[in-house]
């Protein structure tokens, strides 16, 4: 009779159990499970809380890692291609969501053209406030995005985090990624590297075309892309022309027809954005075309 009763005991103790520990809420981690696709599997990361001027800030971040040969795309494609989506929708205890987009590189379409993307493993930091900063934020992302070998093959994920806050094993990821972000500067602002001056002209009495030239330290190679007001422009990839006539020691010129205009839109007050890439330091410039 004892031993049933000290097995009824056990048998009651183990489903109390049990039933706390259901009770216990999801703890938070730092990176979400790998959602894989053909060629290529998608992440979320967490990060350490910072203060910005205004709010606290969590650092998260996506990250794609790809096969070896295999490419996805930039927020602006280039030529060819599709930018990836990402949709927030059914994140929990969040008020808004940033996207940052390190330096990207230009590679061969396959077509004749070029695009605009990452190989490799590539993390977009994020940058995430909180409604509430003293409870637990919870990130939910449906990610659209594209692999490309010789083909280009459409890819999902859907991912899930719930955000701690504090620093993990990936805070280190996450800092490189934003050290690849392009720094934002002014036209005319040469810290280095930096976009001197921003022209459109007349190239043959009919054709548009826009002049820019880049303030380029210790001739280094570099890359220039170059964005619309919105994304239903599609630009062409500015072209390296030499060295800039009468410019200073370093400026090199880029010039590029102003074609794939929506229909109605005006090229004249247009707020175009500049990226210039370089081996070791990338920055974004903003102007508007006069």
């Amino acid at each position: 009779m004892a031993m049933m009763r000290n097995a009824a005991h056990s048998i009651a103790m183990a489903t109390l159990v049990l039933l706390c520990v259901g009770r216990v809420p999801a703890q938070a981690q730092d990176t979400s499970r790998w959602d894989g696709e053909p060629h290529g599997s998608t992440r979320l990361i967490g990060g350490a809380t910072v203060k910005s001027a205004d709010a606290k800030v969590i650092r998260a971040g996506i990250e794609i890692r790809l096969d070896p040969g295999w490419k996805t795309y930039w927020r602006y494609p280039g030529d060819s291609g599709v930018p990836p989506t990402l949709d927030f929708a059914g994140s929990q205890n969040i008020k808004s969501v940033t996207t940052l987009w390190p330096a990207p590189e230009r590679f061969s379409d396959g077509g004749g053209g070029y695009s605009i993307g990452y190989h490799g493993d590539v993390v977009l930091p994020l940058r995430i406030v909180a409604n509430d900063a003293s409870k637990p934020s919870s990130l939910r992302l449906k990610l659209g995005y594209a692999v490309c070998g010789k083909l280009c093959m459409p890819a999902q994920a859907d991912l899930d985090l719930t955000l701690s806050g504090k620093a993990g094993a990936q805070e280190p990821m996450l800092l490189a990624a934003e050290a690849r972000v392009p720094r934002r500067l002014a036209l005319g602002e040469v810290a280095g590297l930096g976009i001197a001056a921003v022209h459109r002209e007349a190239a043959d009495g009919k054709r548009e075309r826009v002049i820019v030239d880049v303030a380029v330290p210790d001739a280094v190679p570099i890359e220039l892309f170059v964005e619309g007001p919105t994304a239903e422009w599609a630009l062409p990839l500015p072209q390296l022309a030499g060295p800039a006539p009468k410019g200073t020691s370093g400026t090199q010129r880029f010039i590029f027809d102003l074609d794939g205009l929506p229909p109605g839109a005006k090229a004249q007050g247009a707020l175009l954005t500049f990226t210039a890439v370089s081996p070791s330091e990338a920055v974004e410039v903003q102007a508007r075309l006069d």
